[in-house]
């Protein structure tokens, strides 16, 4: 599954609408805001590894392979 930069975006652009009809000054909530709709966009993110390996429980042998995404 891919970041979705769609949605990012469209967070971003409603976040600055809102910003647009405030009258105070709003520096730290417009921050705060963007840092949670990246956060929220990074996290979107998925990793996918497979791992194969052999021997007992003991001495495992092996390795993996994987794409992050």
């Amino acid at each position: 599954m891919a970041l979705n930069k769609t949605a990012l975006q469209a967070g971003i652009k409603s976040l600055l609408t809102d910003m647009e009809s405030r009258n105070e000054d709003a520096k730290s909530d417009f921050a705060n805001q963007l840092a949670t709709l990246i956060d929220t966009f990074v996290k979107s993110g998925t990793v996918t590894v497979t791992v194969s390996t052999t021997g007992s429980a003991t001495a495992q042998t092996g390795g993996g392979t994987g794409n992050i995404t």
